[in-house]
């Protein structure tokens, strides 16, 4: 088993650490390890708007809009997560988002990725826009300044174009 462990990630481009194997408790306390280290790492930033933010949990103040931060042994993730039930609303919150999509690229300097029509973890329909990193171990504690330096830009510069940004969807609030 270990040779195939061995074969997949050198198909893969992955680094063989990313295959150990870890323990329900492990994975429980380095993920909780992380987020509590990435949220006291974030805390002294202010908003965009010079307030204390939760930046963990950061509220947009749209239901069913929310900035999603994820991470796991082989990827790590941030986005925007369009989450209403209703198929219909779903969309027009996308397009109203591709519509000022000029204002992210220009608080991130980055071109996102945008998918219209996804799943989330739990089989839910979803429409996102994000930006990742792999490979990258949320459980290798050496990957950790990687990750954080990949969420914390990312987030700041989210939270500038929400600032703008939110106005927008005042019709559809």
């Amino acid at each position: 088993m270990l040779r195939k462990k061995k074969a997949d990630a050198y198909l893969f481009g992955l680094p063989r650490r990313s295959f150990r194997m870890y323990s329900k408790t492990e994975v429980t306390q380095l993920r909780q390890a992380f987020w509590t280290t990435f949220g006291q790492y974030m805390a002294p930033v202010p908003s965009a708007e010079g307030l204390p933010t939760n930046w963990i949990n950061y509220k947009t103040g749209l239901k069913h809009v929310y900035f999603r931060l994820y991470a796991d042994g082989r990827r790590a993730s941030i986005g925007i997560e369009l989450t209403h039930p209703d198929a219909g609303i779903r969309e027009l919150f996308y397009e109203q988002f591709w519509e000022v999509r000029r204002w992210l690229e220009e608080a991130t300097g980055e071109t996102w990725t945008w998918e219209p029509e996804t799943q989330d973890a739990n089989g839910q329909p979803v429409a996102r826009i994000y930006q990742e990193l792999a490979p990258v171990n949320l459980f290798n504690r050496e990957d950790w300044p990687r990750l954080i330096s990949f969420f914390k830009p990312r987030l700041v510069a989210l939270d500038a174009f929400w600032s703008t940004a939110q106005y927008a969807f005042d019709d559809l609030r």
